[in-house]
C-alpha cells in the first residue's frame, strides 16, 4: 500500500511538473544560425544527393530527391528543436557539435560501405546522451538509422535493428552514468552484446556462418568480429575524448559535475582554508538546495556542484562576510559607509564570475554565483544608509542580478535565504515555526519578484518547503546531557 501511495505522489508530481510553461531558450546569435542552417542544408544534401545519379533525369526523380531533402531537412530542424525543449540552456557549440556528428556519420555512410552501422552511430549516441541529454540522443540515434544514403543492400536490416537498439541503450543509460567506471563498463558491455545478437541471428541463418575471419578482422564488413573489436575501440576513443570535448563545447556531464565536486579540487579547498565559515555555510546549504530539488524532481548532481561554488566570489575578501568574523571588529562598522559596504557585497558576486572564468567553470555552474542573489535588496545597509539620507535610492543596494533563471539556482536562492534563519531558531523551537519562517522567507523572495522567470509552481513551491523543514528537523535535535565526576567523563 506505501508502494502504491509513493507511486501516486510521484505521478502527480511528474503531472503538475509536465503543466509549467517550459523555459525559453537560450537565444543565438545570426551568425551561430546561419552556421546551423548551412550545416543542415549539406546534410540534407549530403544524405539525398545520390538520387539524382540516375540518367536522364526526369520530373518523378527531381521530385523524389526534393521529398527526400526537405524530409532531412524537417528532421534537422526537429532534431534542434528538441535538444532545446530538453536543455534550454543548451548553446550554439553544442547544438554544431550535434549537427557535426550527423553530418560525418552521413559521410561516412555514403562513402565508406565497409564501415559498420554499429560504428558509426553508438559511439556519437553516447557523447550525446552524457552531454546534452537522453531525449536528443535517441532522436539523433532514429535520425542517424532512418536516413541512410546510398544502397541499404549492401547493410544487413538485422544489423540495423541491432545499431538502433544498442544505440538506444547507450542513450538511456548514458544519460544516467554518474562515473568513468560506467563508462568503461558499457564500452566493452554494449559491443559484447552486439556481437552475441549478431552471432545468433546469423546462426540463425546459416549454420555454417564463419564467426570470424582472421586475414579481415579489422576491415571486413560482413565479419562480426571485426565489428566487435571496432566498436569497443571507438567507445573507448570516445571516453578518453569526453574530457576534450567537455572543454570546447562546454558540455557539463555527471562524472564531471562529480569530479568537481570533489572537496579537494584547489578552489574549494582554497574557500575551506581562507574561509571557513562560508565553506561551513556552503555545506550547509547543499544539504537544503538537495533535499529540496530531489522532492521536485530535479538535477541533484548539478545543484550539489553549483552551491559548492556560488560563494567563491568571497574569497576576495572573507573577513568582510559575517561568516568569517571571529569576534573580531566588523569592518564594515570601521568603514560606516552603507554604499561602499553595499559595492563590497556586489564585489562577492562580480569576483566570483572571475573566478569562474580563471577556473575554466561550465557555464550552468557559472550561473549560480549570480543567480542565487538574483535582484535582492542589501536589507541591512539600506537601512543603514536611510538612517543618514532618507531619499537615498533603493536601486544602489540591489545586487545586480539576473534573477533565477533555472529551478536549481531559484531554489539554491531560496536555501541560502533559510539556511541562516533556521539555523538561529532555538532548539524548542516547534514544526509550526520553523514552517512559518520557511513560508516567510519565500514568501518574500516571490513578492519581490525573484522568482518569476524561475518556472517554480505552486506545488513545488509547496514541496520544497517541506523538504527545509525535514531538514532542519533531522539537524536539530537535542542531545543528552552527561554526567562527569572530578576523574572520569563520558562520550
Amino acid at each position: 500500500m506505501q508502494n502504491l501511495t509513493w507511486l501516486l505522489k510521484k505521478i502527480n508530481i511528474l503531472w503538475v511538473r509536465g503543466q509549467l510553461p517550459s523555459r525559453l531558450p537560450t537565444p543565438f546569435q545570426k551568425i551561430d544560425n546561419l552556421i546551423i542552417f548551412l550545416i543542415c542544408i549539406l546534410i540534407s544534401i549530403i544524405s539525398s544527393f545520390k538520387l539524382l545519379d540516375f540518367k536522364p533525369l526526369n520530373p518523378e526523380i527531381v521530385f523524389s530527391w526534393s521529398v527526400t531533402f526537405l524530409e532531412i531537412l524537417f528532421c534537422c530542424i526537429s532534431l534542434i528543436y528538441i535538444s532545446k525543449k530538453e536543455n534550454p540552456t543548451i548553446n550554439a557549440r553544442q547544438i554544431i557539435l550535434i549537427l557535426g556528428l550527423l553530418l560525418i556519420a552521413q559521410g561516412i555512410k555514403l562513402n565508406f560501405s565497409t564501415f559498420s552501422p554499429l560504428s558509426i552511430i553508438v559511439p556519437p549516441a553516447l557523447i550525446i546522451s552524457q552531454g546534452m541529454g537522453t531525449l536528443t540522443a535517441l532522436t539523433w540515434v532514429s535520425i542517424a538509422c532512418i536516413n541512410w544514403p546510398g544502397s541499404v543492400n549492401l547493410v544487413s536490416n538485422n544489423l540495423l535493428l541491432i545499431t538502433f537498439i544498442s544505440a538506444c541503450i547507450v542513450s538511456i543509460l548514458g544519460g544516467k552514468i554518474r562515473g568513468r567506471a560506467q563508462l568503461l563498463q558499457i564500452s566493452i558491455l554494449v559491443p559484447f552484446g552486439a556481437l552475441i545478437s549478431q552471432w545468433i541471428i546469423l546462426f540463425a541463418n546459416d549454420k555454417n556462418y564463419r564467426y570470424y575471419n582472421i586475414p579481415n578482422l579489422l576491415i571486413s564488413p560482413g565479419d562480426i568480429f571485426s565489428d566487435f573489436i571496432l566498436l569497443a575501440i571507438l567507445m573507448l576513443v570516445t571516453i578518453l575524448i569526453m574530457p576534450i570535448l567537455e572543454s570546447i563545447f562546454g558540455l557539463l556531464t555527471k562524472a564531471r559535475l562529480l569530479e568537481l565536486a570533489d572537496q579537494e579540487k584547489p578552489l574549494l579547498r582554497k574557500l575551506s582554508v581562507e574561509a571557513p565559515g562560508t565553506f561551513e555555510h556552503t555545506l550547509l546549504i547543499c544539504g537544503l538546495a538537495e533535499e529540496a530539488t530531489r522532492m521536485i524532481g530535479g538535477d541533484v548532481d548539478l545543484i550539489r556542484t553549483g552551491a559548492l561554488y556560488h560563494d567563491i566570489g568571497k574569497l576576495h575578501a572573507p573577513n568582510w562576510f559575517i561568516e568569517n568574523q571571529t569576534g573580531s571588529t566588523n569592518p564594515h562598522d570601521k568603514l560606516d559607509n552603507p554604499i561602499l559596504s553595499a559595492e563590497i557585497l556586489q564585489d562577492h558576486v562580480d569576483k566570483g564570475l572571475n573566478l569562474a572564468r580563471k577556473y575554466r567553470l561550465p557555464k550552468p555552474l557559472a550561473s549560480f554565483i549570480p543567480e542565487h542573489q538574483g535582484t535582492l535588496k542589501m536589507g541591512y545597509f539600506l537601512h543603514k544608509a536611510k538612517e543618514k539620507n532618507s531619499a537615498v535610492s533603493e536601486s544602489i543596494f540591489r545586487y545586480k542580478g539576473p534573477i533565477p533563471q533555472s529551478k536549481e539556482t531559484a531554489i539554491l536562492m531560496l536555501a541560502d535565504g533559510c539556511e541562516a534563519a533556521l539555523r538561529a531558531m532555538k532548539i524548542d523551537a516547534t514544526d509550526h515555526e520553523a514552517i512559518t519562517t520557511i513560508s516567510k522567507i519565500i514568501k518574500s523572495r516571490e513578492n519581490d519578484g525573484q522568482l518569476s522567470e524561475s518556472n517554480l509552481s505552486k506545488a513545488e513551491i509547496f514541496l520544497i518547503k517541506k523538504s527545509f523543514l525535514n531538514v532542519w528537523k533531522r539537524i536539530r535535535h537535542r542531545r543528552i546531557q552527561y554526567p562527569t565526576s572530578k576523574n572520569n567523563t563520558f562520550s
